[in-house]
């Protein structure tokens, strides 16, 4: 349970600072995607034809997951009204949960398509370029806030 909602949290806070990155370095989603795409065929040693057939399907499963991540945002902009009812929390907090568990049950699916063509083994080296990744990207965040803040400093 521990490792799944691990996954999840990091799927979760990486499609929220992908489009954060993105949105810094001014990639398009195409551009961000090809570098996310040659990250992970590097690290994962996917072949030519693995990586044609993985990464549709990796793609179709990120923006439904992007979208299930939405809704669940939206819920959750939803408690910031101050005249937000307990109930209404509740249902809120509920919503968070499903949406996480659809998350959780897409990625579950997706992983049964991929071992239609990829052994087990490489989708574990999958999983872990992604969350690679996902470290690699959260450092570049911190990097231009730090950047971002000592240069703020030095205008004064």
């Amino acid at each position: 349970m521990k490792k799944t909602f691990s996954i999840f949290f990091l799927a979760f806070v990486f499609c929220f600072t992908a489009n954060i990155e993105a949105q810094n370095a001014k990639l398009s989603k195409e551009e961000f995607r090809s570098k996310q795409q040659e990250f992970i065929v590097q690290r994962a040693g996917l072949t030519h034809e693995e990586a044609k057939k993985f990464f549709p399907l990796y793609f179709e499963l990120q923006d439904k997951k992007e979208e299930c991540n939405r809704e669940a945002w939206k819920k959750m902009r939803q408690g910031k009204a101050p005249n937000t009812t307990e109930a209404e929390y509740g249902k809120i907090v509920e919503d968070v949960i499903q949406a996480r568990i659809a998350n959780d049950n897409l990625e579950l699916e997706y992983v049964r398509k991929y071992k239609t063509f990829l052994s087990s083994k490489k989708i574990y080296a999958v999983q872990r370029a992604e969350m690679r990744f996902r470290r690699e990207l959260l450092k570049g965040v911190r990097h231009s806030q730090k950047k971002e803040k000592m240069e703020g400093r030095g205008r004064k």
